[in-house]
């Protein structure tokens, strides 16, 4: 991941649609297995082929299909064993395959000029505002995918081998599922259970034992926290959970909505002031707030801290400093106390990895028939082994030996059971990524308090729910 670009994302695309560049009307109808009302892809140049069995969507085996991919922490492994499997299939295409940590800069120009890639992994900090494509007719209803037979069983649809969630995140405002989310990712806060142990500590379920326990720390020359000071919507992950179990998962509902004074529920001022605290009795790795996620990562392997925010990738992306022994574990986040309004296990955990068909690509099919591929079995075990990250295929992960963090992330979500949360903060990214998390970042680093925190995010949040230009989304 890298750092946002200065550019407004929405702007760009104002422009761009004042220029008629992103105007395309979509065309060709949904086969009759999709739900009514659905409007599908164009077909590729150079024709679209039949639906032999074993090629349920129609490609054509002779069209290109270029696919760019995210690079982050989950890596692309996954994604280049169902292209084998694909090119297996159709010989005579052409596949391109490109990696990158910025779908942004490599893509926004050739969806302005309606030359897309095929299949996009649109993922990342550098991603595009998937919210905004979909409204301004940029992407490919999926629902067709979804009926398609799955690669394992002929009988089951695709979207009967997905867990509970996947249609109802793709979708922005109505019926159709614009993106497909690959992996389900659970967040918490992360430690290793060995340290704690040479210590004698064990992990705190309320704030003051938090407390108590980073002072300690202090003591022995060790951070309570770090986190990615350069990205801080990685403190989202706990502190929004952290909202909830104050105050209850409606507070988080009240936020996506844009509701007025929604930022000043007073669980929202108790989960300020807490994280706050941290920062104030000097509790955060001093370096932090100019660290990004790879650098904070390689401080908490090292000892340096505790504890620091993040989604079950983690594993796999700090691999490299991770000493022997280290026994990385998540748990969810502290409580406040005994008054809170859901229980300590109540934990973020929400499908990710949003996977798109742009609305202008020439080999739509194609596109549709990778994701179609990488949603099998196979493919989505070996995505778990190797990312230590679950995926959005239901029941891909039985009977693997699962590493220690992914086998506590996977014994934390059992133990959460129906207390999940799952704030919307894609739904609108400029609002969140540019400007609350910004807002967390500099509250965390002790340069602005929680109260002048809270009122400059109700504001920006009644700047975007008064904003005419931005489509309004709601629970």
């Amino acid at each position: 991941m890298g750092p946002l670009p200065e550019i407004n994302r929405r702007e760009l695309i104002k422009r761009a649609m004042a220029a008629g560049l992103l105007a395309a009307p979509m065309t060709a109808a949904l086969s009759s297995c999709a739900a009514s009302g659905s409007t599908g892809p164009r077909p590729v140049e150079a024709g679209q082929g039949s639906k032999a069995p074993g090629n349920p969507l129609g490609v054509n085996g002779s069209a290109p299909l270029e696919v760019v991919v995210f690079d982050g922490g989950l890596g692309v492994e996954y994604v280049k064993k169902a292209e084998a499997d694909y090119r297996k299939a159709f010989p005579d295409t052409k596949l391109t395959h490109v990696a990158t940590q910025d779908i942004q800069t490599r893509l926004q120009a050739r969806f302005v000029g309606r030359t897309p890639p095929d299949l996009v992994d649109n993922t990342g900090a550098h991603s595009l505002p998937t919210a905004a494509l979909a409204d301004h007719g940029q992407l490919t209803d999926l629902r067709t995918l979804l009926a398609a037979p799955s690669c394992d069983d002929p009988a089951v649809t695709v979207s009967e081998t997905l867990i509970p969630g996947v249609a109802e995140k793709g979708r922005f405002g109505g019926p159709e599922i614009w993106t497909l989310n690959y992996a389900y990712t659970v967040f918490g806060v992360w430690y290793s259970k060995s340290l704690l142990r040479k210590h004698g500590w064990e992990y705190p379920r309320t704030w003051d034992a938090m407390l108590r326990l980073c002072a300690e720390a202090k003591k022995a020359g060790i951070a309570g926290w770090t986190y990615a000071g350069t990205y801080p919507y990685y403190l989202q992950w706990t502190l929004y959970p952290f909202i909830a179990k104050i105050g209850g998962a409606d507070v988080l509902t009240a936020i996506d909505n844009l509701e007025p004074n929604a930022w000043r529920h007073p669980a929202v001022k108790q989960a300020f002031e807490a994280y706050h605290e941290l920062a104030a009795k000097g509790y955060v790795l001093r370096s932090t707030p100019g660290l990004n996620h790879i650098q904070s990562q390689t401080a908490w392997t090292k000892g340096k801290a505790l504890f620091v925010p993040n989604g079950t990738w983690v594993e796999t992306e700090a691999q490299a400093t991770t000493p022997r022994g280290f026994e990385m574990t998540m748990a969810p986040a502290s409580g406040l106390d005994a008054s809170d309004a859901m229980p300590f296990e109540t934990l973020w955990a929400q499908v990710g990895e949003a996977f798109v068909v742009p609305r202008d690509a020439k080999n739509p099919q194609g596109g549709m028939e990778l994701l179609r591929r990488m949603l099998s079995k196979e493919v989505a075990q070996q995505f778990t082994l190797a990312s230590s990250s679950l995926t959005t295929v239901r029941g891909a992960a039985d009977g693997l030996d699962l590493p220690s963090g992914l086998a506590s992330a996977a014994t934390a979500l059992t133990a959460a059971g129906s207390n999940i949360v799952s704030p919307r903060t894609d739904w609108y990214q400029n609002l969140n990524r540019e400007k609350i998390a910004g807002l967390i970042g500099e509250m965390m680093a002790d340069r602005l308090g929680p109260a002048a925190a809270i009122t400059a995010i109700q504001r920006a949040a009644d700047a975007t729910a008064k904003d005419p230009t931005v489509k309004k989304y709601h629970h």
